[in-house]
């Protein structure tokens, strides 16, 4: 099929059909059109001259949006909000007089952007829940296997495989509560007028206070939220983009650091992401298994992150009660920052259920590094064995060494324990050594740690929203 045009690789490539459905032109519109409605609807209720008829016509025509007629007028009248009003009112010749009554531009695309919002935060919401249930299950599956622990990119102490993904849940975690947050604060800008003073609803309930009010109540209420912004200007505060952005720049950065930790574990032979039966890891190199879906997670995470720039920018900019030199701005980032967000949920969600852990080859990672980790558990043994301290803690040093040299020099595998049960000063058997080195005995208090996390932070969560469990992920490539 030709595409002889430019194509979104965010729409053709990454995001769900979900996300891309919220930010698609049928849901502006209808939400236009929804917003219509509910002010005709309150100011009836108040008692402005607007009849059943006129609210039926409106409601009978909502979801069918006439594109030509609204194209063709902004053509001339280089007006979205006006050209949408003139062709609704086309398809309801008797509502045409009072749809959009007394409110500005502001009044449908600032309120369907902060509806747009809200229901791609909640949808990141679901995809988050469903993450956390598929790394709860690997953290608990590994929570007892020991692995190199790693400092500087340096061997370190043992922890366990569940514990170090704890870490990356962890994060996940702090995002989802800022997820959490801001979707309990989220506001409706409500009906404000030309410059947030509401003059024109001041002027058509004969400059009666309350009743101003009362309608902003009522349309929030209808549009699904409890609250409104308590002041603005023609247009509710860019900060909102930019807190919201910044919950989505914090979930990037949470899964650009898991993959990149993922990526290197790739590297390692330690853990792979899933490589399926026909897929290609290299054009050249037939044998390679790119970790290509962690890398892909990494570049559009990359993206997101820099999106936040650009709302601080446009928060910082803006003059007086409005200027628009926010709009095209937008109209491109607070879309694509979403389904980039998106993307790697899913692409997360399918790695993280995929994963294929080798035991044996962490375990051989462990066996070149454990020794000299336990020198200071063997000297205790042998100390208490009847050894001199002083004389043991010089052999070892000795002893250590020689097997790093064979291990760094030579290439070969560590041989400091054999080294140690053969010297006879250690009086140490290799029973004794063999339970000394048993890796289970250097992690300390990580299976436990793993347990009570997901207990009380993890599990409480999935189990509150059992009910957006299950979503199947379908990558398209």
């Amino acid at each position: 099929m030709s595409r002889p045009t430019y194509q979104n690789p965010l729409i053709e490539r990454y995001s769900s059909k979900e996300m891309t459905y919220i930010f698609s032109p049928d849901n502006k519109f209808i939400t236009w059109r929804k917003l219509w409605i509910a002010l005709a609807e309150s100011q009836k209720e108040m008692g402005l001259n607007i009849t059943d008829e006129q609210i039926e016509e409106l409601k009978a025509n909502r979801d069918h949006i006439n594109y030509d007629v609204a194209i063709q007028r902004e053509k001339e009248t280089r007006h979205d909000v006006m050209s949408h009003v003139f062709a609704y009112g086309q398809q309801c010749p008797k509502a045409k007089g009072i749809i959009h009554l007394g409110a500005t531009s502001a009044f449908v695309g600032d309120n369907t952007d902060v509806i747009v919002m809200r229901d791609a935060l909640k949808l990141i919401k679901v995809k988050m829940v469903n993450l956390f249930n598929v790394l709860a299950n690997f953290c608990d599956e590994y929570k007892d296997l020991p692995t190199l622990g790693f400092t500087h990119f340096q061997p370190a102490q043992l922890t366990t495989v569940g514990k170090r993904a704890t870490l990356w849940l962890h994060d996940l975690l702090m995002d989802f509560e800022n997820l959490e947050y801001q979707l309990d604060r989220m506001k409706l800008r409500g009906v404000k007028g030309t410059t947030g003073t509401q003059a024109s609803f001041y002027n058509l309930f004969n400059n009666n206070h309350e009743k101003v009010k009362e309608l902003e109540g009522r349309v929030a209420n209808k549009m699904g939220f409890n609250k409104t912004f308590p002041v603005t200007g023609q247009t509710y505060s860019r900060k909102l983009d930019n807190e919201v952005l910044a919950i989505l720049s914090g979930i990037a950065q949470s899964l650009h650091k898991m993959t990149n930790d993922l990526r290197i574990l790739q590297s390692l032979k330690e853990i792979e992401e899933p490589f399926e039966k026909n897929q290609i890891g290299s054009s050249a190199m037939a044998y390679k298994r790119n970790p290509m879906r962690s890398e892909r997670i990494a570049s559009l995470a990359r993206y997101v992150m820099a999106s936040t720039q650009n709302t601080a920018m446009t928060v910082s900019t803006q003059w007086f009660e409005r200027t628009l030199d926010d709009s095209a701005n937008r109209r491109i980032v607070l879309p694509e920052a979403f389904m980039a967000t998106d993307a790697i949920l899913d692409i997360a969600i399918n790695v993280s259920n995929g994963l294929v852990v080798y035991e044996k080859m962490i375990q051989q990672h462990i066996s070149n590094e454990l020794p000299f980790m336990a020198t200071e558990n063997i000297l205790m043994e042998a100390v208490k064995q009847g050894g001199d301290r002083q004389e043991l803690h010089e052999k070892i040093r000795v002893h250590s060494m020689e097997a790093a040299k064979q291990v760094k020099i030579e290439g070969k595998s560590n041989d400091l324990i054999q080294r140690i049960q053969e010297d006879a000063d250690f009086n140490l058997t290799k029973e004794q050594l063999d339970e000394l080195m048993d890796a289970r005995n250097f992690v300390g208090r990580a299976p436990e740690q793993v347990v009570d996390f997901l207990k009380e932070y993890i599990y409480p969560i999935v189990n509150a929203n059992r009910d957006l469990i299950g979503i199947e992920v379908d990558l398209k490539v």
